[in-house]
């Protein structure tokens, strides 16, 4: 009877967490308009990204704790690897305090409106299309000249089996970052994959992320791809390690 409550009270609490994400997005959305208008304003994309997660988490009651390095430069372009347990990792990457647009998966573009915004903001990414891998990786190269920083979740989705442990990563962050020259910023998303797990019922745990410092590409060839790739693997899966893993 009262795991049977707790549960009922976890579904009150995700709901009530999706009612406050639907409410700032509706409210905020007349704003995402204006660097959909005008593209030349796409730093406005960070500025509503961090304003509708910090009032996301702070009206459903989950501190958060972000942590940084090394100060990121907001003139530059970075590309962001953060691991991905939970679908609460975009909205908590959004806190970042740069401007950066993110690298998705092409399903999120069938979310109504939401998807509709994504797709004009973002870049989407159809994993099992080659034709829409290279489409990307040339969007994502177009983006860095036009002075955005990325967001890409190397894992290629939330696929790992045994939480917290990370999935194998993709190549194409790395490759990116190297055939662009930009530093790489390994991520690590501590708590969320016991926020929201897979059952998809919330838990009160703090948000905490740790921006690491960033990874200097200049001088690598792409030859260098795999040793860039592992370089970031072990330093987000020793800081979860070192947390999670005693």
């Amino acid at each position: 009877m009262y795991f049977c409550r707790v549960k009922i009270l976890r579904a009150v609490y995700s709901v009530y967490l999706l009612f406050f994400f639907c409410l700032w997005f509706f409210l905020l959305f007349p704003f995402l308009l204006i660097p959909i208008i005008d593209k030349k304003r796409f730093k406005w994309i960070g500025v509503i990204n961090r304003l509708w997660a910090r009032l996301l988490f702070a009206f459903v009651f989950i501190p958060v704790k972000v942590v940084y390095e090394e100060k990121l430069d907001k003139s530059k372009s970075y590309i962001l690897c953060p691991n991905h347990f939970s679908y609460l990792d975009i909205p908590t990457i959004g806190l970042v305090n740069i401007n950066a647009i993110f690298v998705g998966k092409s399903a999120l573009e069938k979310i109504p409106l939401f998807g509709w915004m994504y797709k004009k903001l973002h870049i989407t990414v159809n994993r099992d299309s080659l034709k829409s891998k290279y489409n990307t990786m040339i969007r994502g190269m177009e983006a860095i000249d036009e002075g955005k920083s990325l967001v890409i979740f190397p894992e290629g989705g939330i696929t790992s089996k045994k939480l917290p442990h990370l999935a194998r990563f993709k190549d194409g962050a790395f490759r990116l970052a190297i055939e662009k020259q930009v530093p790489i910023v390994p991520v690590t998303v501590y708590n969320n994959w016991k926020i929201l797990s897979d059952d998809l019922l919330l838990n009160n745990y703090p948000i905490e992320v740790h921006f690491h410092k960033p990874i200097p590409t200049q001088g690598l060839s792409l030859k260098e791809t795999n040793d860039l790739k592992v370089k970031v693997f072990n330093i987000i899966e020793s800081s979860l390690n070192e947390r999670f893993i005693k």
